[in-house]
């Protein structure tokens, strides 16, 4: 029971506080509560009830939450999965991939706006909050900002209340629902989904086809589920969900069965910002439901920051993404937090919160989002099915009974294109141009990488440390190399000390640095080539050790020459005394676009923009720790094909 009350605080926020906007966005679409009837509220109720079953409970819960990679889930995790049945399906997880990191910078500004423009609904605060929106901007952004700032510090410890604070959510909005269903039990008829059928039919639906562009907001955590799995446990999830689902279900009806009563309230006609889900609810009570229904968006939020956090490093790992900074401030390796990203999250947040001012113009945006996301999710899932050998009409029902309907809700939040759904598409647009740019650029840059074995170049090594015509370039010349095959060599390596300039040395070192899934790990193994001026080493370090390869480095040097396999390198020139151990130039080698490369132009233009990526996103030397060391960042040329060059002719 206790993983289940986490799962709780981990999984639902998204979908957890759909309530919030579910029916304001639909009363609203329709032209708002003067324009509603009993009919049009029970087949809206009817959308609402079949669209979380089908696509929440039948494609995510029971379909596929089957597709786990080692107990970890969501749309790259699926990938990985699949990835060698065919080369394009790298193309939906992308598109899916960027689609769900903008619904991340979405969700926080949706959530947290609706959650505070509740505060409306209380008559104590209408003078306070004036007629203009600027009060609300102004607590939705503070409240934005201050999850954002704390996200460096980590968050264990008030992440151990999300999970009660959650359960005593869901009991509270699925207790007032079912208080107001008890009054009005007509709603229940929604459960046939003829009524909605008949609604997208009707002349009482003034949205007509487009409502379902509202509709589909009540499932816009489904793909949390998912992604969340690998966090809390499949089992957890499936104990979880009914609970879940009964709440939102009967604060749905609840929220149908009182606008049935109110409709005929003229008073309630010209409210700035009506929403049901607060207007339904004693006024004793409405502040609390603000301030409870704010805990619940910032849970949301923090759950989709976190998961973009994660999704970022899975991209990272599939080298769709460049290498960022990633710290640990806890424990455990799934609460990480990328500087990068929390800044870039936080920065668009408030360009989406700034932009648009009310929570009703965000949905436009929030729900085109995550359409694109689920339907890259079920192209994916067909191949997960053929993958299992599950029968091919089996499999191809599923994918078009889903992508038809998932089709059928993208082109309905694709008509609110022009009302803010542009916002969801370019941010979407520039996080998928950044990946395809990184994963064809590296793919390009795959077709010149080769190894060579270490010993077939020993020689080579012991003749360039020997020879007294090249001036010493360090004692300790150090390589940092992502190979880890410890007989190897990279040919860029190769080249920078051989051929480029040749660079003598006292010894070579080739490190390689592996993080561990353990956060304290501090193991190194040495390959020695049979020599004492020639080494591959691997650090084996905790996802929480500070990467101080300078630092580990001198220790290694230290055991090694007290073991007799390094010769001491006395320094005549030192302010230390007894020191035996020289100096040391790092270098990081870095791929460069020669002119002579026989390159097509979109080749040659795709591998500059990723070299900008690559120099924007951070500095190698900082997440090495070797910021205040010698270091050469080195520049060779990509080994590829070489166009013929024009020949001189000499003349008297």
């Amino acid at each position: 029971m206790a993983a289940v009350v986490v799962a709780l605080g981990v999984v639902y926020g998204d979908i957890g506080t759909s309530p919030l906007y579910v029916m304001k966005a639909i009363v609203e679409g329709n032209g708002g509560l003067e324009s509603l009837s009993d009919s049009f509220i029970t087949g809206a109720l009817s959308l609402v009830v079949w669209t979380v079953t089908l696509l929440t409970s039948i494609k995510y819960v029971l379909i596929a939450m089957q597709a786990d990679n080692h107990g970890e889930g969501g749309i790259f995790s699926l990938y990985t999965l699949v990835h060698k049945r065919a080369k394009w399906l790298v193309i939906p997880a992308m598109v899916g991939g960027a689609a769900l990191l903008a619904d991340g910078i979405l969700t926080p500004a949706v959530t947290v706006t609706t959650a505070v423009e509740g505060l409306r609904s209380i008559p104590f605060f209408e003078g306070f909050l004036g007629e203009g929106q600027g009060k609300i901007l102004a607590i939705t952004m503070t409240i934005i900002s201050a999850l954002f700032m704390i996200q460096r510090l980590g968050t264990k410890t008030i992440g151990k209340a999300f999970g009660p604070i959650m359960a005593f959510w869901f009991t509270f909005i699925g207790g007032f629902g079912l208080w107001q269903v008890l009054s009005n039990p007509t709603v229940l008829r929604a459960f046939n989904p003829l009524r909605g059928i008949e609604l997208l039919l009707s002349e009482q639906n003034n949205a007509g086809f487009m409502i379902l562009g509202s509709i589909f907001l009540a499932t816009t955590g489904a793909e949390a589920l998912y992604s969340d799995m690998g966090h809390v446990g499949k089992k957890n999830i499936y104990g979880s969900w009914p609970f879940v689902k009964a709440a939102l279900l009967l604060n749905y009806f609840g929220q149908g069965a009182w606008l049935m009563q109110a409709k005929s309230n003229t008073a309630l006609y010209h409210i700035e910002d009506f929403n049901p889900f607060f207007e339904m609810l004693p006024g004793s009570l409405r502040f609390f439901a603000v301030l409870l229904s704010t805990l619940a968006a910032i849970i949301a939020s923090q759950a989709l920051i976190t998961g973009s956090y994660t999704l970022v490093s899975e991209a990272i790992s599939l080298n769709l993404l460049p290498h960022l900074k990633i710290q640990y401030p806890s424990q455990t390796k799934g609460q990480m937090y990328i500087p990068l990203v929390n800044n870039i999250l936080w920065a668009s947040c408030m360009g989406v919160v700034f932009y648009f001012k009310t929570s009703i113009r965000m949905e436009a945006a929030y729900g085109l989002a995550i359409t694109i996301t689920m339907l890259m999710t079920t192209i994916l899932m067909f191949e997960f099915l053929r993958l299992k050998n599950i029968n091919i009409f089996v499999s191809l029902l599923m994918f078009v009974f889903f992508g038809t309907l998932e089709a059928t809700f993208f082109i309905s939040s694709a008509t609110k294109f022009f009302h803010g759904g542009y916002v969801a598409i370019l941010m979407g647009t520039i996080l998928f141009a950044i990946m395809f740019v990184w994963h064809k650029g590296s793919k390009i840059e795959s077709l010149q990488r080769l190894e060579y074995p270490m010993t077939d170049f020993i020689g080579q090594f012991k003749k360039l440390k020997e020879d007294d015509s090249l001036p010493v370039y360090a004692n300790n010349l150090v390589f940092l190399t992502s190979n880890q095959n410890a007989g190897s060599v990279d040919r860029d390596i190769l080249y920078s000390i051989l051929d480029k300039r040749p660079k003598r040395a006292d010894v070579y070192w080739f490190i390689n640095v592996a993080v561990t899934d353990e956060p304290y790990t501090q193991e190194y193994k040495v390959e020695d080539y049979g020599t004492d001026f020639c080494f591959k080493v691997q650090l084996r370090l905790g996802f929480k050790i500070e990467q101080r390869i300078n630092v580990y480095l001198r220790q290694i040097i230290q055991e090694m020459m007290e073991e007799g396999r390094i010769k001491p390198q006395k320094q005549t020139y030192t302010i230390y005394h007894d020191k035996e151990i020289g100096d040391f130039c790092f270098v990081l080698v870095r791929k460069a676009i020669s002119p002579e490369s026989d390159l097509s132009v979109f080749s040659r233009f795709i591998l500059s923009l990723k070299y900008n990526i690559k120099a924007w996103t951070g500095s190698p030397a900082r997440w090495f720790g070797l910021e205040n060391t010698n270091l050469v960042i080195e520049q060779v040329p990509l080994f590829l094909k070489a166009r013929e060059a024009s020949r001189l002719t000499r003349v008297e």
